[in-house]
Formats: structure tokens, C-alpha cells, sequence
């Protein structure tokens, strides 16, 4: 049994990480046996979980949708904010009745929860129901964690730097149009109320070799898109010595010819003029960039170590809006946080107002046991907090309307992913600045970029008709 410590995971070193290249010649143990698995979180859980799926699939393990007919749970979770750990442990109480009825049924959890010192500590004393613990840095341990699991509780989780695994990109990808691409892992930036650094390692890039050959594979394949994922993306390169910069990255990435290209998440502090000058040289990639402000007041970006002002923000966000040719730009906003008065959550107002962001996802602070901004004190009240954030809301809502009702009438280039959640009858798809856009379309159109006519704008979503 290992345990996760805090203290640990924050320790950085100026070594570079071990790049293991990994053949996953699993065997198939399990089969006739069924998997749940339920992503909480960001894109790169997502991505986490396409990874864990190829593993229980190469092991004989089939997927199933209703996780009261499986063998195996397994919650990928997120350690953001609070109320996901409330929805991970609520879920988590439903499982325990289940192995009541099924014995033989295995429940885990990995992701970002079970880097938490506390967390790991809370499963082992309190829920022995669960079986299986692991964590970001050793996902590619599963088989053995599973052939090794003997009916007693198993936690194995790493506080470490972190590695760089190579495994041929051996995905069970849940789109044929769209991709996630690691291009990085972890993060150094130690925002003050952030806990990924300490749940994901340090920063470290792959290889830029083995990027482009996964992308590659990725065009033979058919796929349209992809989408360069990295806890600070912007970042790409830093770490490793001799390797190229994210803006050389990007226009690599571009020269395969593959129709799409996005990237997620950027830092302010990274965003430099040669990424601004690729993205506006070259049409695939995508003119929608998400750049985290976190707040509009410098004060609080200070208590925050977020390492920029709100003019730095502001110069940069200019700077993107005059070089890159209608560019879309959303952000991450955090009200209530400790300190923040009301003339800083003003300041925050003003510059939503200034930038009138495309989108935003916009928080009440969320303490994280083990981060500095947990031991801040906070005197506002859940009623000020809430009220805040809803008269954020408002402001955002009302830009992000108003950009979409800009493209009304317009006709947009929108890539094709699938039917319509909302009418089966219809199908969906994004804009290049990442809009999504409900078609009037055959269903034979998906998969494909097609010219779309806006016909309708809502606050969060366009309709359309395929132009004829």
C-alpha cells in the first residue's frame, strides 16, 4: 500500500523525467466481464480515461453504460473544486449497495482525488468498500493493480515528479473525428489555490518526435481534429533541453495538413508573440484561444501567484484580437476568493466588460486542503459569494449573446461530431472559434466540415441549415 503526501508532491528538482517507451502486450484475464467508468473534470480525465478503457479492453473487459450490470467501477475523478468530491463520495454510496448484491464486484478510484493526501487517508479509514486506488502517475500499472487485487483494499498512489510513458498512443478514443494530444503533464506555476501541481507532477513535455507521429497516425486514420492538451500547453518545451518551443510545435503540428487544430489550457505568462504570429499564419489552426484571467483585480492576482497584472492581461488580450483575424477568447474566472473585497470583484466587472469574453467558467472559490489559499481568510458570506457570482454571470451572458448574435445570418465552416442532444433529427457540430452550432443536416454530414448557415443565436449555442 502507498499513500500520497503533499509534501512530496511539491518538491521540484532540476531533473529531467525519464521517458519510458512502453509495449502493452496485455492479455486478455477478463473476459465475459463488464466496465463503468464515470470522468469527472477536465479534458485531460477525459483523455486519462480513453487510456484506462484501452486497458480494461485489452484485458477482456467490456464497456458497459449502466453500471448496476458491471464488474468493474471506476471513478476518474477531478480535485478542483469541492462539490465534485461531494458528487464522487455521494456516487460512491450507491456502489457500496451494489456489492452488497455482488460480491464479486470491484469499485475504484483514481485521478486527481486520489493524489490528495487527505482523501487517500479518509477511503483507507472510512470506505473499505472500495478496492482499488491509483493514481495520475501510474495508470498504466491497471493490469497488475487488478491481477494482484486479492479482496483486500489496495491504494497505490505516487507523489512524485512524474515520467514521460510512451505506449503507441493505444487509445479507446470515444470520437473518430476529434482527438486529445498530450503534447505535456503537470505544472510548476503553484498558483496559490490550485492543487494540480500537486496532483499531476511537475512540468514535462514529451518529445516533439513522438507528438507528430501520433498526430500522423491520427490523419491516416481519418480524423479531422485535434486538440493539444497540456495543464499549462503554452508552457511546451521549457522543461526539456534541445527541444522546440510550443510556437514551433504549433506550426509543425499545422504543416501535417490535419484539417483542425485547437490547444487547451494557455497561462498569460507563457502566451508569447510567436505562438500570436503562428495561430494568425496558419488557417488549421483554429481562432479560439482559452486564457484563464482568474480575476480582474491585481491584488487578488497577487494573493493568487498568478505572476501577471490585469494590464499585462489586458496588453496581451489586445494584442490577440488585433493580430488574429476573428479570433474567439473565453477565460476561467474565480469570485469570492480570500481578501477579495468588493472594489476588486468590481475590477473584475470592468474587465469582463472591457474584454466581453466569447465565454467564461466562472467559480466561487473552492479551498484545496495542502494550497496556500486554503489557510487565507475568507469573511464573506455564502450569500455574498452567490451574489457575486451570479451578477458575473450576468455580464458574461449577455457578451457571449452578443457574440453569437453577430453570426446570424453569416455562413460558418462547422465540423461535423454527431447527432444533436437536443433532436436526434438534427446534428451538431463546432465553428472554428468553437461555437456550437445545432444543423439542419443529414446525418450522413458527420465527420465532415460543411458550410453552415446561422439561422438562430442563444446564449450558449447557434442553430443552422446547411448552406444549399
Amino acid at each position: 500500500m502507498k499513500l500520497p503526501n503533499m509534501k512530496e508532491a511539491a518538491k521540484r528538482t532540476k531533473k529531467e523525467p525519464n521517458y519510458i517507451y512502453e509495449k502493452r502486450n496485455i492479455h486478455r484475464e477478463y473476459n465475459n466481464l463488464k466496465y463503468y467508468i464515470r470522468t469527472y473534470g477536465c479534458q485531460m480525465n477525459v483523455h486519462d480515461t480513453e487510456e484506462i478503457s484501452a486497458i480494461l479492453e485489452a484485458l477482456g473487459y467490456t464497456k458497459t453504460e449502466n453500471y448496476m450490470e458491471s464488474d468493474l467501477i471506476i471513478l476518474n475523478t477531478c480535485a478542483i473544486r469541492e462539490n465534485v468530491h461531494d458528487k464522487v463520495f455521494g456516487f460512491l454510496g450507491r456502489c457500496k449497495n451494489l456489492k452488497k448484491k455482488n460480491p464479486n464486484l470491484i469499485l475504484g478510484l483514481c485521478g486527481c482525488m486520489a493524489q490528495e493526501e487527505k482523501v487517500a487517508e479518509n477511503i483507507k479509514e472510512k470506505y473499505p468498500f472500495i478496492d482499488i486506488v491509483f493514481g495520475t502517475h501510474n495508470i498504466n500499472e491497471l493490469p497488475v493493480i487488478l491481477q494482484n487485487y486479492a479482496g483486500n483494499q489496495s491504494i497505490n498512489v505516487y507523489s512524485i515528479e512524474g515520467n514521460v510513458i510512451e505506449f503507441n498512443h493505444q487509445y479507446k478514443r470515444d470520437s473518430k473525428i476529434t482527438a486529445w494530444v498530450n503534447i505535456m503533464y503537470g505544472c510548476d506555476k503553484f498558483c496559490s489555490y490550485c492543487i494540480v501541481p500537486y496532483t499531476r507532477g511537475k512540468q514535462r513535455s514529451r518529445r516533439s518526435a513522438d507528438i507528430l507521429k501520433e498526430i500522423n497516425d491520427l490523419i491516416k486514420e481519418g480524423y479531422q481534429e485535434v486538440t493539444l492538451l497540456g495543464q499549462n500547453v503554452n508552457a511546451y518545451g521549457k522543461d526539456l533541453e534541445g527541444e522546440i518551443t510550443f510556437s514551433e510545435l504549433l506550426e509543425k503540428v499545422s504543416l501535417t495538413g490535419i484539417p483542425r487544430i485547437r490547444f487547451v489550457t494557455s497561462h498569460p505568462w507563457d502566451f508569447t508573440d510567436d505562438v500570436i504570429d503562428v495561430i494568425a499564419k496558419y488557417s488549421n489552426i483554429m481562432p479560439y484561444i482559452h486564457l484563464p484571467i482568474q480575476a480582474g483585480s491585481n491584488r487578488v492576482l497577487k494573493l493568487m501567484n498568478r505572476n501577471y497584472t490585469k494590464e499585462d492581461y489586458l496588453k496581451l488580450f489586445d494584442k490577440i484580437k488585433d493580430k488574429i483575424k476573428n479570433v474567439s477568447i473565453s477565460t476561467d474566472i474565480i469570485v469570492a476568493f480570500p481578501g477579495e473585497t468588493e472594489e476588486d470583484f468590481e475590477e473584475t466587472l470592468d474587465l469582463a466588460n472591457y474584454c466581453k469574453f466569447d465565454g467564461a467558467y466562472t467559480f466561487i472559490f473552492s479551498p484545496r486542503e495542502g494550497t496556500p489559499a486554503a489557510k487565507m481568510k475568507n469573511e464573506l458570506t455564502e450569500e455574498e459569494k452567490k451574489n457575486r457570482l451570479q451578477r458575473l454571470n450576468k455580464v458574461i451572458n449577455k457578451y457571449s449573446k452578443e457574440s453569437n448574435l453577430k453570426l446570424v445570418g453569416t455562413v460558418q465552416k462547422v465540423l461535423v461530431i454527431g447527432l444533436s442532444d437536443k433532436d436526434t433529427s438534427k446534428v451538431c457540430g463546432y465553428t472554428e472559434n468553437m461555437k456550437l452550432v445545432n444543423i439542419e443536416a443529414s446525418h450522413d454530414s458527420i465527420g465532415q466540415i460543411i458550410d453552415v448557415e446561422i439561422t438562430e443565436a442563444k446564449s450558449f449555442s447557434l442553430n443552422g441549415k446547411i448552406k444549399a
